[in-house]
């Protein structure tokens, strides 16, 4: 068995990275429709390096990630985690993405956000899951905000991309504000 169903939602679960996908992973770790939104656009990513990555992505200490598959069919969409956890201030900063295309804009995002929502209160008991996001990815800050994610600031202009400059929006969720939900 490739997945293990860590966290389990209506139409995907979260599994540790499985080895076997290591090329998916470095096909869309190329893909600029991937490595565009999470500033990864200028490196180069081969088999050794994802399987390095693969081999470490749960190894750091206060770092989760988690594969996104869609349950039906066991199929790997994207990558989600929860990362630099500061157990004191219990803060964490929330990162995502679906690799293919076509499985955006259909709610896999947005359901693998909620699973790691509930893990990070009620299983980690974080107070606070930031995340930062990239003014040109529309799409994915009105799905932050229908989630519940609220704009707290943002640093202009920090961000070069195809001869342009964008901000970084910077998102929070509360943990009073989720268990009010």
């Amino acid at each position: 068995m490739k997945y293990f169903k860590k966290i389990v939602g209506k139409r995907i679960y979260l599994s540790p990275p499985s080895m076997e996908d290591v090329e998916i992973y470095t096909k869309w770790m190329n893909d600029r429709s991937v490595t565009d939104g999470i500033q990864n656009t200028s490196s180069i990513c081969t088999l050794e390096r994802e399987r390095k990555w693969i081999e470490n992505s749960n190894t750091k200490e206060n770092t989760f990630n988690f594969a996104i598959v869609e349950k039906e069919k066991d199929q790997l969409l994207g990558n989600c985690g929860i990362y630099k956890i500061d157990p004191i201030d219990r803060t964490a900063t929330l990162g995502i993405f679906i690799g293919e295309e076509e499985k955006r804009n259909q709610g896999y995002g947005a359901e693998a956000i909620s699973l790691l929502l509930d893990y990070g209160f009620n299983i980690l008991h974080l107070h606070n899951i930031h995340l930062s996001v990239f003014s040109f990815n529309e799409q994915a800050i009105a799905c932050y905000k229908k989630i519940g994610f609220q704009e707290y600031g943002r640093r202009h202009e920090c961000y070069y991309l195809n001869g342009q400059y964008y901000d970084e929006v910077f998102m929070e969720f509360l943990e009073e504000d989720y268990r009010n939900k």
